[in-house]
């Protein structure tokens, strides 16, 4: 069973930064993807960011010039660095890893930005 644990969460005031990271208990070449989603208020979780084998990223537009993600494949971590938060980036932020049809989740990290 793969096994994802973030950290990295916490409560900032409008404008700063915060940085997650997210362990993965096997080899990151086993993955296709890895990303970051955020969860609301609601039950949806939505992408923020992602990053494939060959290091191509995408992003959400609210994440777009804000946001960074990245991967250390010798620590197998991926990354989230988050700059100038704003209030309506406040959730729950998961990290996602996907190998072929199967996905897995971690417990989530708790994101709060203050205005």
């Amino acid at each position: 069973q793969v096994q994802l644990v973030e950290s990295g969460g916490g409560s900032v005031h409008a404008g700063g930064s915060l940085m997650l990271s997210c362990v993965v208990s096997e080899n990151m070449f086993n993955f296709n993807d890895m990303g970051w989603y955020r969860q609301g208020p609601g039950p949806q979780r939505e992408l923020v960011a992602s990053i494939n084998v060959g290091g191509v990223t995408k992003y959400a537009a609210p994440a777009q010039g804000r946001f960074t993600v990245s991967r250390d494949n010798a620590k197998n971590t991926v990354y989230l660095q988050m700059n100038r938060l704003e209030p309506e980036d406040t959730g729950v932020y998961y990290c996602n890893v996907q190998q072929g049809w199967s996905e897995y989740w971690g417990q989530g990290t708790q994101v709060t930005v203050s205005s």
